[in-house]
This record gives C-alpha cells, structure tokens and sequence, in this order.
C-alpha cells in the first residue's frame, strides 16, 4: 500500500470554469505510474474556489455553468451581510459550496481513470484570482 501526498498550486486564468486536468496529471504523473490500481483525491483549499469533473472537450459547457452559477447566485443582493471583501465573494462562496471543493478519480493502471468526456475543472469564483492549493492524495498499490 502506498501513500502519497502533495500540494499544488494552479493559477486561473480569470474567473470562470477552467479545464487542469493536464497541469494535475503532470505533476502527478510519476506518482501514478507506481500504481496498478489506486484513487487520487483532489482538495482545494479555498471558500470561494471549487473542483468538479465534468465535460473536457466542448469549451462551451465551461462557460454555460459559468453562466448558470451566475444567474443562480448573482451579485450585489441585499440579503448579502458578508460584502467587505468585494460584490463577488459572497456569491463566490456560495458558488464553491453547491459546486463543492473536492473530487476523486480511480486510478487504473497507472492513469487516472476518468470517463471519455470527463476532466476535472478548477471554478474560480472570485473576479481577482489568486493561486489556488490543491492537496493531491494518492493512495493504492
């Protein structure tokens, strides 16, 4: 059995939905090449940033839940109490809690083994990025 732990750190390009299942595999690419079966666990240590898997090849869909997180937590509402931090961050916390801030993917013969279409996503919700950590555990054999 083995362990593996690492911590990543990816830029979004600019708030919206963004495809890295590519910069996380490479980093972890030597890691799961020790592996015959396994699972790879995601977290983002971020409120008002979140990970899922969804479609990896029409850019379109990235932008449609960017627009549908949008009209389903807009901005500057007057129930909002948290708004120090900017019109976005309440939203952007919202946003990260229905989308949610961890994923995990088997590992099968020393590759993630997601579906055809699927890759995992980084959902900035803020307008100003930061880098974002993202914890990989790796645990198989």
């Amino acid at each position: 059995m083995v362990w593996i732990q690492k911590t990543v750190t990816v830029r979004a390009p600019k708030r919206g939905c963004h495809l890295i299942t590519d910069q996380l595999t490479k980093e972890i690419h030597n890691d799961l090449n020790r592996l015959k079966m396994g699972i790879a666990h995601f977290f983002i240590q971020h409120t008002s940033a979140s990970l899922t898997i969804n479609e990896n090849y029409d850019r379109d869909v990235r932008l449609d839940m960017e627009s549908s997180l949008n009209h389903l937590v807009p901005e500057n509402q007057s129930y909002y109490r948290h708004t120090l931090e900017g019109s976005d961050d309440m939203p952007a916390h919202v946003k990260a809690t229905l989308v949610g801030n961890s994923v995990s993917v088997p590992i099968t013969d020393g590759k993630l083994n997601l579906g055809n279409w699927q890759g995992i996503w980084l959902c900035e919700h803020r307008n100003e990025c930061s880098p974002r950590n993202i914890v990989i555990t790796i645990n198989g054999e």
